[in-house]
């Protein structure tokens, strides 16, 4: 969990947040107390999450312990963690610093919390895996089961009614935009929900059911309901979802075809 004292990230974060304190006091207290007391950006996302997260069930410094322990013993989630900070610094016109997903972005902290969830399920510890699972829609209004994979880079923007099922996989470079459901179609078991390419675009309130695969760099219109698969670089919308446009150098599809 240690990070190098030479850290681009951890020192712009730093850097943006004594500015933020400068200029703003009546925040001081929280942003140093959240940030400028900790040694790395691990310690700041296990402090900030717990905080967030704690109940009267379970108190913070349960969940920091238990957190700061995830990311110790997977630095996966670590380097996933800062790929998605500069998701939502790339990819989300609202974010104009590298600490405002950290501190307040809940659908950034949904996919956090959801990331030690999943280490959890990995480790046989399903029974806390879920309770946390509900904390976590509780606080965040993002329900993202803890055996759902998901990939670095990932910008859940807002997260309010984002629904992810179990056997759900996310790729590297998505957007997810609010309401979003990765969900299964009926009360089938086994590997049954979404599975998502890398670069795609899942527009707000889009439901995508079923054990289909929506390829590389496509993109889903807001409000569309996919039912079938999505051919990388296509882009679908409507109820049921059709494609509406291709990537140029894409196989010709009819373009009054249901996908």
């Amino acid at each position: 969990m240690n990070a190098s004292p030479l850290d681009p990230l951890w020192s712009a974060i730093r850097d943006e947040t004594v500015a933020a304190a400068t200029d703003e006091p009546l925040l001081a207290s929280f942003l140093h107390m959240t940030v400028l007391r900790h040694a790395t950006l691990e310690g700041v996302l296990a402090f900030h999450l717990s905080s967030k997260l704690a109940s009267p069930v379970m108190d913070a410094r349960a969940l920091q312990e238990l957190f700061a322990e995830a990311l110790t013993a997977d630095p996966a989630i670590s380097a996933a963690m800062r790929a998605d900070i500069e998701a939502c610094y790339q990819r989300d016109p609202a974010c104009d610093s590298y600490s405002t997903p950290l501190l307040y972005f809940k659908g950034f902290h949904a996919i956090q919390s959801q990331r030690i969830t999943h280490w959890l399920w990995q480790q046989g510890r399903r029974t806390l895996a879920l309770f946390l699972q509900n904390r976590i829609s509780e606080v965040t209004g993002a329900d993202i089961h803890p055996a759902a994979r998901i990939g670095q880079g990932v910008m859940l923007d807002h997260g309010t009614g984002v629904v992810v099922g179990e056997t759900a996989v996310i790729g590297n470079n998505v957007s997810i935009l609010h309401g979003v459901t990765l969900g299964g179609s009926g009360k089938e078991r086994g590997d049954r929900h979404p599975k998502i390419g890398d670069g795609v675009m899942l527009g707000a309130n889009a439901s995508i059911l079923g054990n289909i695969r929506v390829g590389d760099c496509a993109k889903v219109g807001a409000g569309s309901v996919v039912l079938d698969e999505v051919p990388a670089h296509t882009t679908v919308a409507g109820v049921p979802a059709r494609v509406v446009a291709q990537a140029e150098g894409t196989p010709a599809l009819d373009m009054d075809q249901r996908v």
